[in-house]
């Protein structure tokens, strides 16, 4: 069976948990080829990969539409402290390894997301949680993390670090009071007061467990915000300062989360084009993360398909110069994790059935080809 034809009958896929397994779902079938029989026919160079999220538990018809549509996947939170090793002396990697077996079975790929970042552990945000205290808990997890996961051909990246920086100041990103908040509590092992930069030691920690432990894994480190220049400047200052220690980093991420008409914003765009040029430029893949296009109040859903379009025609336009990746946050409105919101930020609608946005990027995926 070609691959074609193999995504493009009526899908009904068996979910399999680890709970056990769940009655297959039809899902309402777009016109056309899925993406990832798109960028497999058309982008087999390996500098383009199309990817979505979801989280373990989501619903089976979530599942369907990832093994479906994208040729790699992000699990939301099933690798991150905070589901891995949620206290000293406990370990919980069956999603985390459900994934790597689903993978495995779907031709996929997993990128590990944000292993050391905010989303981390109640314990970790603990007020009296001490700098040792924190480093033994960085340690452990981001060693056991890597040594587990390393040589498993299904996983091609790792977000090591992952909002590093809070946007609307541009400065580090630290701890807030309670533990109910997001907020990053690593930054309290310090920093380095030796480099003008002054980055807080736990990045450069995790890079260093990274690079010794999971040498097969690209590492990547991820950010949210505008793309301003003047935003990640820091980034790739940070970039330079670790590989001034002889530490490897191999890409940057952008956590898409924009609204609508995003693309219509004074410089957006050019600015989105210089930021990928400038990672290629430095030996950095570029990785469009987390992509969102929010609606708000404005349920226009042709002018979301355009935001969306212009994101991805911008990235696949920079394909040439390096490594290109385009990541959708969740897949359907109804399983989002803005849906108490109402955003309808995602590609595929409450029914699970393909939204403008989902047509926009299929014909903008052919245009470039």
């Amino acid at each position: 069976m070609s691959l074609s034809t193999k995504y493009t009958y009526l899908i009904t896929l068996m979910f399999v948990s680890y709970l056990g397994a769940v009655a297959p779902e039809v899902l309402p079938i777009p016109k056309g080829k899925p993406l990832r029989v798109i960028a497999a026919n058309y982008y087999s160079e390996g500098n383009v990969y199309i990817g979505g999220t979801s989280g373990w538990h989501k619903p089976s018809r979530t599942s369907g539409l990832l093994d479906r549509e994208f040729n790699y996947i992000t699990p939301e939170n099933d690798f991150k402290h905070q589901m891995v090793h949620p206290k000293p002396g406990v370990w919980n990697w069956k999603a985390a390894d459900a994934w790597v077996k689903s993978a495995a079975e779907h031709d996929q790929l997993i990128r590990i997301h944000g292993p050391i970042s905010p989303q981390c552990s109640k314990w970790a945000k603990g007020d009296d949680r001490t700098p040792e205290e924190l480093r033994q808990s960085l340690v452990e997890f981001m060693t056991a993390l890597c040594q587990r996961y390393n040589g498993i051909p299904q996983v091609k990246w790792m977000d090591v670090v992952n909002e590093t920086i809070e946007p609307n100041k541009n400065v580090w990103f630290g701890p807030r009071p309670g533990v109910d908040r997001w907020e990053n509590p690593w930054t309290q092992l310090g920093y380095d007061e030796s480099d003008p930069l002054r980055p807080p030691s736990y990045i450069k920690l995790a890079f260093e467990i990274a690079n010794e432990h999971a040498p097969d894994i690209e590492q990547i480190i991820n950010q949210h915000g505008s793309v301003k220049p003047v935003v990640w400047d820091r980034i790739f200052d940070l970039v330079e300062y670790l590989r001034s220690h002889g530490l490897r980093v191999d890409g940057i991420g952008w956590q898409a989360h924009v609204n609508l008409g995003w693309e219509k914003e004074g410089t957006n765009l050019k600015d989105l084009e210089t930021l990928i040029e400038r990672a290629h430029a430095h030996n950095l893949s570029f990785h469009v993360t987390e992509n969102n296009v929010w609606l708000r109040k404005k349920k226009d859903y042709e002018a979301q398909a355009k935001t969306f379009a212009a994101i991805l025609r911008t990235l696949l336009s920079k394909r040439d110069t390096g490594m290109v990746t385009w990541n959708v946050w969740n897949l359907s409105d109804d399983d989002s994790w803005a849906q108490n919101r109402h955003l309808d930020g995602c590609i595929f609608d409450y029914n699970y059935a393909p939204k403008p946005a989902y047509y926009a990027l299929q014909k903008v995926l052919l245009e470039m080809r």
